[in-house]
Protein backbone atom coordinates (compact mmCIF):
# COMPACT_ATOMS: atom_id res chain seq x y z
CA UNK A 1 0.00 0.00 0.00
CA UNK A 2 2.48 2.44 0.34
CA UNK A 3 4.40 2.35 -2.55
CA UNK A 4 1.05 3.76 -3.77
CA UNK A 5 0.95 6.95 -2.04
CA UNK A 6 3.34 8.80 -3.97
CA UNK A 7 0.85 7.41 -7.15
CA UNK A 8 -2.45 8.41 -5.19
CA UNK A 9 -1.11 11.83 -4.42
CA UNK A 10 0.44 12.72 -8.33
CA UNK A 11 -3.08 12.11 -9.09
CA UNK A 12 -4.72 14.32 -6.57
CA UNK A 13 -2.40 16.90 -7.93
CA UNK A 14 -3.27 15.52 -11.41
CA UNK A 15 -6.93 15.93 -11.02
CA UNK A 16 -6.87 19.40 -9.06
CA UNK A 17 -4.72 20.41 -11.94
CA UNK A 18 -7.79 19.35 -14.21
CA UNK A 19 -10.42 20.86 -12.47
CA UNK A 20 -8.50 24.34 -12.31
CA UNK A 21 -8.58 24.24 -16.28
CA UNK A 22 -12.16 23.30 -16.46
CA UNK A 23 -13.24 26.06 -14.18
CA UNK A 24 -11.21 28.81 -15.67
CA UNK A 25 -12.16 27.36 -19.44
CA UNK A 26 -15.80 28.01 -18.04
CA UNK A 27 -14.83 31.45 -16.54
CA UNK A 28 -13.33 32.31 -20.27
CA UNK A 29 -17.17 31.39 -21.91
CA UNK A 30 -19.09 32.67 -19.37
CA UNK A 31 -17.38 36.56 -19.68
CA UNK A 32 -16.72 35.83 -23.05
CA UNK A 33 -13.51 38.41 -23.23
CA UNK A 34 -12.67 40.02 -27.15
CA UNK A 35 -9.24 41.25 -27.16
CA UNK A 36 -9.89 42.24 -30.44
CA UNK A 37 -12.84 44.66 -30.06
CA UNK A 38 -10.62 45.86 -26.71
CA UNK A 39 -8.09 46.72 -29.23
CA UNK A 40 -10.72 47.98 -31.98
CA UNK A 41 -12.32 50.32 -28.75
CA UNK A 42 -8.75 52.13 -28.15
CA UNK A 43 -9.77 55.41 -30.02
CA UNK A 44 -13.36 55.50 -28.24
CA UNK A 45 -11.41 54.72 -24.90
CA UNK A 46 -8.47 57.56 -26.05
CA UNK A 47 -11.12 60.05 -26.24
CA UNK A 48 -13.15 58.98 -23.42
CA UNK A 49 -10.47 59.29 -21.13
CA UNK A 50 -8.60 62.36 -22.51
CA UNK A 51 -11.75 64.23 -21.38
CA UNK A 52 -11.49 62.47 -18.05
CA UNK A 53 -8.29 63.62 -17.31
CA UNK A 54 -9.23 67.17 -18.64
CA UNK A 55 -11.44 68.05 -15.46
CA UNK A 56 -13.07 71.41 -15.68
CA UNK A 57 -11.94 74.55 -12.76
CA UNK A 58 -12.72 77.46 -14.60
CA UNK A 59 -14.73 78.98 -17.65
CA UNK A 60 -15.80 82.14 -19.15
CA UNK A 61 -18.74 83.59 -18.78
CA UNK A 62 -20.76 82.61 -21.61
CA UNK A 63 -24.24 82.40 -23.17
CA UNK A 64 -26.16 79.14 -23.93
CA UNK A 65 -27.74 79.28 -27.84
CA UNK A 66 -30.63 76.35 -28.25
CA UNK A 67 -31.67 75.67 -31.87
CA UNK A 68 -34.68 73.27 -31.79
CA UNK A 69 -36.71 71.67 -34.61
CA UNK A 70 -40.17 69.36 -34.09
CA UNK A 71 -39.58 65.70 -35.37
CA UNK A 72 -42.86 63.78 -36.02
CA UNK A 73 -42.85 60.30 -35.70
CA UNK A 74 -44.03 58.52 -37.22
CA UNK A 75 -44.88 61.22 -39.82
CA UNK A 76 -48.37 61.26 -39.56
CA UNK A 77 -48.70 61.75 -35.81
CA UNK A 78 -48.43 65.57 -36.26
CA UNK A 79 -48.19 68.54 -39.10
CA UNK A 80 -44.73 68.55 -40.68
CA UNK A 81 -43.15 71.93 -39.77
CA UNK A 82 -41.76 74.38 -42.51
CA UNK A 83 -37.95 74.75 -42.02
CA UNK A 84 -36.66 78.03 -41.23
CA UNK A 85 -34.87 79.84 -44.66
CA UNK A 86 -32.10 82.05 -42.70
CA UNK A 87 -30.35 82.11 -39.19
CA UNK A 88 -29.24 79.41 -36.97
CA UNK A 89 -31.51 76.18 -37.96
CA UNK A 90 -31.45 72.51 -37.78
CA UNK A 91 -32.85 71.51 -41.77
CA UNK A 92 -34.31 67.51 -41.85
CA UNK A 93 -34.08 64.92 -44.72
CA UNK A 94 -36.78 63.59 -44.94
CA UNK A 95 -38.48 65.93 -42.26
CA UNK A 96 -40.64 62.95 -40.36
CA UNK A 97 -39.49 59.01 -40.02
CA UNK A 98 -40.40 56.19 -38.08
CA UNK A 99 -38.73 54.19 -35.50
CA UNK A 100 -35.00 52.82 -37.04
CA UNK A 101 -35.73 54.96 -39.75
CA UNK A 102 -32.09 57.08 -40.57
CA UNK A 103 -32.67 60.41 -41.65
CA UNK A 104 -30.05 63.32 -42.63
CA UNK A 105 -29.30 66.28 -40.24
CA UNK A 106 -28.36 69.58 -41.34
CA UNK A 107 -27.19 72.43 -39.03
CA UNK A 108 -27.04 76.12 -40.96
CA UNK A 109 -25.27 79.47 -40.25
CA UNK A 110 -24.19 78.03 -36.29
CA UNK A 111 -21.10 79.47 -35.05
CA UNK A 112 -17.75 77.90 -36.42
CA UNK A 113 -15.87 75.23 -35.36
CA UNK A 114 -17.96 75.50 -31.92
CA UNK A 115 -19.13 72.18 -29.63
CA UNK A 116 -22.06 71.29 -30.13
CA UNK A 117 -24.31 69.08 -27.40
CA UNK A 118 -27.22 67.16 -29.66
CA UNK A 119 -29.82 65.44 -27.73
CA UNK A 120 -33.62 64.36 -28.07
CA UNK A 121 -36.15 66.67 -26.25
CA UNK A 122 -38.52 63.87 -25.56
CA UNK A 123 -42.70 64.38 -25.80
CA UNK A 124 -42.77 64.25 -21.82
CA UNK A 125 -40.24 66.47 -21.42
CA UNK A 126 -37.39 64.80 -20.93
CA UNK A 127 -33.98 64.51 -22.48
CA UNK A 128 -31.92 62.18 -24.21
CA UNK A 129 -27.93 63.11 -25.29
CA UNK A 130 -27.04 61.63 -28.56
CA UNK A 131 -23.20 62.97 -28.70
CA UNK A 132 -20.96 65.61 -28.59
CA UNK A 133 -20.03 67.16 -31.81
CA UNK A 134 -18.10 70.61 -33.35
CA UNK A 135 -19.78 72.47 -36.60
CA UNK A 136 -17.35 73.06 -39.49
CA UNK A 137 -15.42 76.42 -40.70
CA UNK A 138 -18.94 77.83 -42.44
CA UNK A 139 -20.77 76.89 -38.57
CA UNK A 140 -22.31 73.89 -40.47
CA UNK A 141 -22.82 70.21 -39.47
CA UNK A 142 -24.21 67.35 -41.73
CA UNK A 143 -24.54 63.41 -40.49
CA UNK A 144 -27.05 60.49 -40.42
CA UNK A 145 -29.39 60.22 -37.12
CA UNK A 146 -31.22 56.91 -36.68
CA UNK A 147 -34.95 57.89 -35.18
CA UNK A 148 -35.33 56.17 -31.54
CA UNK A 149 -38.54 54.20 -30.76
CA UNK A 150 -38.47 56.51 -27.32
CA UNK A 151 -38.95 59.81 -29.72
CA UNK A 152 -42.60 59.32 -30.58
CA UNK A 153 -45.04 61.48 -30.48
CA UNK A 154 -47.36 61.04 -27.40
CA UNK A 155 -50.68 62.72 -27.16
CA UNK A 156 -50.36 64.59 -30.33
CA UNK A 157 -46.79 66.28 -29.01
CA UNK A 158 -43.73 65.38 -31.12
CA UNK A 159 -40.26 64.91 -29.94
CA UNK A 160 -37.83 67.62 -31.26
CA UNK A 161 -34.08 67.63 -31.85
CA UNK A 162 -31.63 70.09 -30.36
CA UNK A 163 -28.90 71.65 -30.61
CA UNK A 164 -27.31 73.66 -27.46
CA UNK A 165 -24.31 75.64 -28.47
CA UNK A 166 -21.96 77.23 -25.42
CA UNK A 167 -20.61 80.64 -26.73
CA UNK A 168 -17.42 81.78 -24.84
CA UNK A 169 -18.20 85.63 -24.45
CA UNK A 170 -16.14 87.29 -21.12
CA UNK A 171 -13.71 86.85 -18.12
CA UNK A 172 -12.30 83.61 -16.17
CA UNK A 173 -14.48 82.32 -13.75
CA UNK A 174 -15.17 79.63 -11.71
CA UNK A 175 -16.92 76.51 -13.64
CA UNK A 176 -20.41 76.22 -12.66
CA UNK A 177 -19.56 72.23 -12.79
CA UNK A 178 -16.96 72.60 -9.61
CA UNK A 179 -19.48 74.31 -7.66
CA UNK A 180 -21.73 71.75 -8.38
CA UNK A 181 -18.91 68.97 -7.45
CA UNK A 182 -18.21 70.91 -4.47
CA UNK A 183 -21.84 71.06 -2.95
CA UNK A 184 -22.43 67.43 -4.22
CA UNK A 185 -19.07 66.42 -2.16
CA UNK A 186 -20.41 68.25 0.81
CA UNK A 187 -23.78 66.31 1.01
CA UNK A 188 -21.93 62.99 0.43
CA UNK A 189 -19.26 63.78 3.81
CA UNK A 190 -22.18 64.81 5.66
CA UNK A 191 -25.04 62.09 4.67
CA UNK A 192 -21.97 59.67 5.70
CA UNK A 193 -21.67 61.26 8.42
CA UNK A 194 -25.54 61.00 9.54
CA UNK A 195 -25.72 57.87 8.29
CA UNK A 196 -22.55 56.60 11.09
CA UNK A 197 -24.18 58.43 13.68
CA UNK A 198 -27.75 56.71 13.53
CA UNK A 199 -25.74 53.28 12.35
CA UNK A 200 -23.72 53.72 15.87
CA UNK A 201 -26.20 54.59 17.84
CA UNK A 202 -28.43 51.17 16.71
CA UNK A 203 -25.49 49.44 16.78
CA UNK A 204 -24.42 49.72 20.85
CA UNK A 205 -27.22 48.50 22.24
CA UNK A 206 -27.23 45.88 19.87
CA UNK A 207 -23.35 44.72 20.17
CA UNK A 208 -24.07 44.04 24.30
CA UNK A 209 -26.85 41.87 23.11
CA UNK A 210 -25.02 39.87 20.93
CA UNK A 211 -21.90 39.38 22.75
CA UNK A 212 -21.11 36.03 24.57
CA UNK A 213 -20.01 36.88 27.66
CA UNK A 214 -22.57 39.29 28.45
CA UNK A 215 -26.35 38.08 27.24
CA UNK A 216 -25.47 34.55 26.89
CA UNK A 217 -26.44 33.17 30.37
CA UNK A 218 -29.44 31.23 31.17
CA UNK A 219 -32.12 30.28 28.58
CA UNK A 220 -33.49 33.99 27.83
CA UNK A 221 -30.00 35.02 27.63
CA UNK A 222 -29.09 32.11 24.84
CA UNK A 223 -32.36 33.15 22.96
CA UNK A 224 -31.33 37.01 22.99
CA UNK A 225 -28.13 36.52 21.82
CA UNK A 226 -28.57 33.82 19.03
CA UNK A 227 -31.39 36.14 18.00
CA UNK A 228 -29.56 38.96 17.78
CA UNK A 229 -26.45 37.62 15.87
CA UNK A 230 -28.98 35.90 13.49
CA UNK A 231 -30.44 39.09 12.47
CA UNK A 232 -27.18 41.31 12.17
CA UNK A 233 -25.70 38.76 10.18
CA UNK A 234 -28.81 38.78 7.78
CA UNK A 235 -28.46 42.53 7.87
CA UNK A 236 -24.91 42.28 6.64
CA UNK A 237 -25.89 40.03 3.81
CA UNK A 238 -27.19 43.16 1.92
CA UNK A 239 -25.35 45.12 -0.10
CA UNK A 240 -25.28 49.02 0.26
CA UNK A 241 -26.17 49.16 -3.41
CA UNK A 242 -29.10 46.88 -3.14
CA UNK A 243 -30.87 49.03 -0.09
CA UNK A 244 -29.46 51.79 -1.75
CA UNK A 245 -31.82 51.04 -4.88
CA UNK A 246 -34.68 49.67 -3.12
CA UNK A 247 -35.01 53.11 -0.58
CA UNK A 248 -34.46 55.24 -3.83
CA UNK A 249 -37.68 54.37 -5.16
CA UNK A 250 -39.15 54.26 -2.09
CA UNK A 251 -38.20 57.90 -1.16
CA UNK A 252 -37.01 59.34 -4.53
CA UNK A 253 -34.44 58.47 -7.19
CA UNK A 254 -31.32 60.58 -6.35
CA UNK A 255 -32.75 61.82 -2.72
CA UNK A 256 -29.73 61.92 -0.41
CA UNK A 257 -32.60 60.44 2.03
CA UNK A 258 -32.11 57.21 0.76
CA UNK A 259 -28.55 56.53 0.96
CA UNK A 260 -28.64 57.83 4.37
CA UNK A 261 -31.25 55.53 5.36
CA UNK A 262 -29.22 52.08 3.46
CA UNK A 263 -25.97 53.32 5.00
CA UNK A 264 -27.54 53.79 8.51
CA UNK A 265 -29.11 49.87 8.30
CA UNK A 266 -25.84 48.89 7.03
CA UNK A 267 -23.86 50.39 9.24
CA UNK A 268 -25.42 49.54 12.58
CA UNK A 269 -25.24 45.80 10.94
CA UNK A 270 -21.43 45.98 10.82
CA UNK A 271 -20.63 48.17 13.51
CA UNK A 272 -22.64 45.64 16.00
CA UNK A 273 -20.88 42.75 14.91
CA UNK A 274 -17.60 44.77 15.49
CA UNK A 275 -18.60 45.80 18.57
CA UNK A 276 -19.83 42.84 20.03
CA UNK A 277 -16.29 41.23 19.03
CA UNK A 278 -14.67 43.85 21.37
CA UNK A 279 -17.02 43.40 24.19
CA UNK A 280 -16.39 39.71 23.93
CA UNK A 281 -12.94 40.03 23.87
CA UNK A 282 -12.24 42.60 27.10
CA UNK A 283 -10.98 41.31 30.30
CA UNK A 284 -12.50 39.02 32.79
CA UNK A 285 -10.06 41.01 35.50
CA UNK A 286 -12.49 43.66 36.27
CA UNK A 287 -15.68 42.33 35.72
CA UNK A 288 -15.14 39.54 38.11
CA UNK A 289 -13.42 42.11 40.93
CA UNK A 290 -16.93 44.14 40.48
CA UNK A 291 -19.27 41.01 40.26
CA UNK A 292 -17.54 40.34 43.71
CA UNK A 293 -18.52 43.63 45.13
CA UNK A 294 -22.32 42.97 44.75
CA UNK A 295 -22.61 45.19 42.12
CA UNK A 296 -25.96 44.12 39.36
CA UNK A 297 -25.43 43.24 35.44
CA UNK A 298 -26.10 47.04 34.96
CA UNK A 299 -23.58 47.96 37.02
CA UNK A 300 -20.89 45.46 35.61
CA UNK A 301 -21.80 46.65 32.31
CA UNK A 302 -21.05 50.53 33.20
CA UNK A 303 -18.10 50.38 35.07
CA UNK A 304 -16.22 47.05 34.16
CA UNK A 305 -16.93 46.66 30.26
CA UNK A 306 -17.66 50.53 28.58
CA UNK A 307 -13.97 52.17 30.10
CA UNK A 308 -12.54 49.29 28.42
CA UNK A 309 -14.24 49.17 24.78
CA UNK A 310 -14.39 53.19 24.42
CA UNK A 311 -11.42 53.38 22.54
CA UNK A 312 -12.52 50.16 20.50
CA UNK A 313 -15.54 51.66 19.45
CA UNK A 314 -14.57 54.92 18.57
CA UNK A 315 -12.16 54.00 16.45
CA UNK A 316 -14.49 51.57 14.82
CA UNK A 317 -16.81 54.32 14.46
CA UNK A 318 -14.32 56.66 12.63
CA UNK A 319 -12.99 54.01 10.49
CA UNK A 320 -16.79 53.23 9.17
CA UNK A 321 -17.06 56.90 8.76
CA UNK A 322 -14.28 57.05 6.32
CA UNK A 323 -15.71 53.71 4.76
CA UNK A 324 -19.12 55.04 4.21
CA UNK A 325 -17.67 58.09 2.67
CA UNK A 326 -16.20 55.52 -0.42
CA UNK A 327 -19.81 53.64 -0.41
CA UNK A 328 -21.37 56.93 -0.71
CA UNK A 329 -19.87 57.57 -4.02
CA UNK A 330 -21.11 54.23 -5.28
CA UNK A 331 -24.38 54.09 -4.08
CA UNK A 332 -25.61 57.44 -5.92
CA UNK A 333 -25.43 55.51 -9.35
CA UNK A 334 -28.45 54.05 -8.00
CA UNK A 335 -30.33 57.03 -6.67
CA UNK A 336 -28.69 57.74 -3.42
CA UNK A 337 -27.86 61.14 -4.15
CA UNK A 338 -24.51 63.01 -3.34
CA UNK A 339 -21.72 62.94 -5.31
CA UNK A 340 -22.28 59.44 -7.46
CA UNK A 341 -25.63 60.80 -8.19
CA UNK A 342 -23.85 63.75 -9.97
CA UNK A 343 -21.11 61.51 -11.43
CA UNK A 344 -24.08 59.15 -12.71
CA UNK A 345 -25.38 61.83 -14.66
CA UNK A 346 -22.29 63.27 -16.04
CA UNK A 347 -21.11 60.50 -17.70
CA UNK A 348 -25.13 59.78 -19.28
CA UNK A 349 -25.31 63.17 -20.74
CA UNK A 350 -21.57 62.02 -22.65
CA UNK A 351 -20.16 64.86 -20.48
CA UNK A 352 -16.92 63.52 -19.45
CA UNK A 353 -14.97 66.46 -18.26
CA UNK A 354 -17.63 67.34 -16.00
CA UNK A 355 -17.11 63.64 -14.92
CA UNK A 356 -13.59 63.95 -14.38
CA UNK A 357 -14.14 66.98 -11.86
CA UNK A 358 -16.19 64.82 -9.89
CA UNK A 359 -13.75 62.10 -9.86
CA UNK A 360 -10.92 64.22 -8.67
CA UNK A 361 -12.99 65.39 -5.75
CA UNK A 362 -13.91 61.83 -5.07
CA UNK A 363 -10.10 60.76 -4.80
CA UNK A 364 -8.62 64.42 -3.46
CA UNK A 365 -11.75 64.09 -0.35
CA UNK A 366 -11.02 60.05 0.12
CA UNK A 367 -8.02 60.48 0.21
CA UNK A 368 -7.60 63.40 3.07
CA UNK A 369 -10.67 61.42 5.02
CA UNK A 370 -8.32 58.16 5.26
CA UNK A 371 -5.45 59.82 6.44
CA UNK A 372 -7.49 61.95 8.92
CA UNK A 373 -9.15 58.91 10.05
CA UNK A 374 -5.65 56.99 10.31
CA UNK A 375 -4.39 59.98 12.47
CA UNK A 376 -7.63 59.70 14.72
CA UNK A 377 -7.55 55.96 15.24
CA UNK A 378 -3.66 56.40 15.93
CA UNK A 379 -3.68 58.95 19.13
CA UNK A 380 -6.72 56.76 20.20
CA UNK A 381 -4.43 53.32 20.41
Amino acid sequence: MQRYIPFLKALRKLLITLVLVVLIILSIRVTEPDLVKLVSSFPKAESIMGQLLRPVFFDRESEKVTVSQVVPVPCDSVPVPTSADSGSRIVLDPPCGSPKDVINLRGFDLPQNAEISLRWILPDGGLLSIKNIKTDDDGEINMPLEIRPITSAIDGKAAQISFEVTLPNGKLVVAKTLKDVINAMFVTIFMALIATTIGTIIAIPLSFLAASNITRKGKLGTVVYYLVRAFLNIIRSYEPLVLATIFAMIVGFGSPFAGVIALSVTTAASLGKMFSEAVESIDTGPIEAITATGANRVQVVMYAVVPQIIPDFLSFTIYHWDINVRISTIIGFVGGGGIGYLLSQRINTLQYSQAGTALLAIILVVWALDFLSSEIRKSLV
